[in-house]
């Protein structure tokens, strides 16, 4: 009959209090933490230049991670602010012109059905679009309001992980209850699913914004710009992309008598943008890693019913940790038990050889 010592249970025990502990905190603090996943992924983009201000250029720690916010802001956050606030301006101008857009809608929605003879809008579903359409505005308001207080919580936590970036990552490194092997291994892994995550989706989402802009200068789209921003969000999106886009834009041009330009369009969005993804793509993984789709899929699905949209990027990240995660149980503690069966299977041959002898 097999006894617990006394030292394992006082160990399950701190185990529980911890993990009791940390689901309270978790709790209670959730709503910041997509703040914290954005501090993280800033961090692991920015401590080569921290640690080469510091180190190499003898600034003093407070001074370089100012510096390296200052510029992560003018750089990832501020045209990402102001194309929010273009789509802010539009959908405040969509729903104040809601009953315009349902008036369009319906003639719109009458020769499709002449032409096809299919009624794709019954006046029913019209009236639950304008219901729709104006209550987005308030709940946009909402979500803009959290991204704000998420940014700044984001910029609260990097600025202390910034100036004890050494003191923090030798912690880190030195509780983490893993071999060491695998805490590099982490840290790796980290890296690159941070880079293909932070950096790949949304880069290869502008590149396709860039082309289908392209395209609607030169098709006479109106306000290509507002459009292009549209595209370049609805390219992060998986599976459908781009297509959200410039498929509605193709059918709705058809339908005003505008032939040319919807075929145009259409061609243009399903010959160039789609190609260019697949591009850029192939291209780009060779430089900063691939994602594959199905993490980006079922990513984006988590992420955005988690986060709101910075789900878009942090939903695939937190797939890609968990499947590194599964990685390294499996290397602690499976493999060790795969290597004592060999061990024995090999000293057992070894016995029966010898008996043959």
């Amino acid at each position: 009959m097999s006894y617990i010592d006394n030292d394992r249970l006082k160990q399950i025990a701190f185990l529980l209090i911890i993990a009791f502990l940390g689901i309270i905190l978790f709790k209670e603090l959730y709503a910041f933490f997509p703040g914290f996943l954005g501090a993280v992924t800033l961090y692991v983009l920015s401590r080569r230049w921290m640690f080469r201000l510091v180190e190499n250029r003898k600034w003093k720690r407070p001074w370089a991670a100012a510096v390296i916010m200052i510029l992560s802001f003018l750089v990832f956050l501020l045209p990402i602010g102001l194309l929010v606030n273009m789509l802010t301006s539009k959908i405040g101008w969509a729903i104040s012109h809601s009953t315009e857009l349902i008036a369009g809608l319906k003639t719109m929605n009458g020769k499709l059905e002449s032409a096809t003879g299919i009624n794709i809008m019954a006046e029913g579903r019209l009236a639950k679009l304008q219901e729709y359409i104006t209550n987005v505005l308030p709940g946009f308001l909402g979500a803009t309001f959290n991204t704000l207080t998420a940014v700044a919580m984001l910029y609260f936590i990097l600025y202390f992980m910034l100036v004890n970036a050494r003191e923090m990552e030798e912690a880190l490194y030195e509780y983490i209850p893993l071999k060491d092997e695998n805490v590099e291994l982490l840290a790796r892994e980290m890296k690159n699913m941070v880079i293909s995550n932070a950096i790949g989706i949304p880069l290869i989402a502008l590149i396709q914004g860039v082309v289908s802009l392209i395209g609607y200068l030169l098709f006479g789209v109106p306000e290509p710009v507002f459009w292009f921003v549209v595209t370049s969000f609805t390219a992060m999106l998986p599976v459908i992309g781009a297509a959200a886009v410039y498929v509605p834009m193709g059918i709705y041009l058809l339908a005003i008598g505008n032939t040319w330009q919807g075929i145009a369009v259409l061609a243009y969005g399903f010959g160039v943008v789609g190609t260019c993804d697949n591009l850029f793509r192939m291209l780009l993984a060779k430089k900063i890693g691939d994602v594959h789709p199905l993490i980006t899929i079922f990513g984006v699905i988590i992420g955005v019913s988690l986060f709101g949209f910075v789900g878009l990027i942090f939903g695939p990240l937190l797939i890609s940790l968990f499947i590194v995660l599964i990685r390294i149980y499996s290397n602690e503690y499976l493999v060790k038990k795969r290597e004592v069966k060999i061990v024995k299977s090999h000293q057992a041959k070894e016995k029966v050889m010898k008996k043959e002898e």
